[in-house]
């Protein structure tokens, strides 16, 4: 277990997320690795601005993307509420961000719209559904990059972990496999916030919590994927999630990482070995990797995410929460909080969230 606080690591999870998210502001989504490095040098190390005419052009070093812009709406209505309101937050995404965009890409809050909020755009505004009836077939990480905030507030709490995060990620994605995979990193990161480390022995920890009733997963073998024995009752528990597979990526990516003989160097063609591209199951495997990795040590965590190129935004965002939540705020470096814009009520709210956790 860590010797940091509860309270500590809570509060580092979001500002990694928020700090990863600003990072890749400016060289986000080159796939070109030699035009990344043209423009930005061999190595980025701090915040950067956006390049003309590419993503987000016109935002500065230090600003946040519409995914931090999210984050702190969900993260700002869980602190006023005191706890996950479906309804406020709805309400602010309705009136706070929706009538900022047009349903194309290159548009609103931080110069770029994801795919799944094009698709709630046209689903509120044009065709004016009900929330419920929003979510669309995007299998990128968005409801991630929001949710983490739900995977720190109930951290000492799987049960209501698992179904906030299910209940969020379909206002705006449907598909079973990735609500499956986002709430399986909401519970990688409420363990990392109690103060486990992402290791080989995690998975366990999770699938335990699968076999108790806490984790809405399907348990398809017994303990530790021994096969079934003669006369053995049958393991099968129902879940929601067809498969408990998205809990045991942690702990084979930590096991890579840990593993002498397996080597990715330098760290940041993470993103070559999973991939570059948004979708989730690139994303996550590199993102397990980098946290497992660099557990104590979160900017190099952060760089290796940003200088991989592709989607190293999302990939910064999850691996910088996954490694605060390791660290603490207290070890993260001073110069990101520095650099990022609206840090000091950015570390208010996270400040807030992480109180709210010890009182659970």
């Amino acid at each position: 277990m860590s010797v940091t606080t509860i309270q500590d690591r809570a509060a580092g999870a979001i500002m990694g997320a928020f700090i990863g998210d600003a990072l890749g502001l400016g060289p986000h989504w080159y796939y070109d690795l030699a035009e990344l490095r043209r423009d930005y040098g061999e190595w980025i190390t701090g915040y950067t601005d956006p390049r003309p005419g590419r993503y987000h052009s016109g935002l500065k070093a230090g600003q946040l993307s519409q995914a931090g812009f999210i984050l702190k709406l969900l993260l700002t209505s869980l602190v006023e509420r005191g706890g996950y309101d479906e309804t406020d937050f709805c309400r602010r995404m309705d009136e706070e961000l929706l009538p900022l965009l047009d349903g194309t890409p290159v548009n609103g809050p931080g110069g770029y719209t994801s795919q799944s909020i094009r698709d709630l755009w046209r689903a509120r505004v044009e065709q004016k559904l009900p929330w419920g009836q929003t979510g669309g077939h995007a299998d990128t990480t968005e409801a991630i990059e929001r949710t983490l905030a739900l995977g720190v507030r109930y951290a000492l709490e799987p049960a209501r972990l698992a179904g906030t995060i299910t209940a969020n990620t379909i206002l705006t994605q449907g598909d079973e496999t990735v609500v499956s995979m986002t709430v399986a990193y909401g519970a990688v990161l409420g363990q990392l916030v109690q103060g486990h480390r992402l290791d080989s022995r995690l998975s366990g920890r999770l699938m335990r919590l699968v076999n108790s009733g806490a984790l809405p997963f399907h348990a398809v073998t017994n303990d530790n994927l021994r096969p079934p024995r003669p006369g053995d009752p049958d393991p099968l528990r129902a879940g929601r999630f067809a498969s408990p597979d998205a809990l045991l990526t942690p702990s084979y990516m930590a096991g890579a990482a840990s593993d002498p003989d397996i080597r990715i160097e330098p760290a940041w063609k993470v993103s070559i070995v999973y991939g570059m591209p948004c979708a989730i199951y690139h994303q996550l495997p590199a993102a397990y990797y980098l946290a497992a990795r660099f557990h104590d040590d979160i900017e190099s965590a952060l760089l290796h995410a940003v200088n991989g190129g592709g989607q190293n935004q999302a990939r910064a965002i999850l691996s910088g929460a996954l490694v605060g939540a390791q660290v603490g705020f207290s070890r993260i470096p001073r110069r990101f909080l520095d650099g990022l814009e609206e840090s000091a009520s950015l570390c208010r709210l996270a400040a807030a969230l992480a109180a709210d956790v010890e009182e659970s």
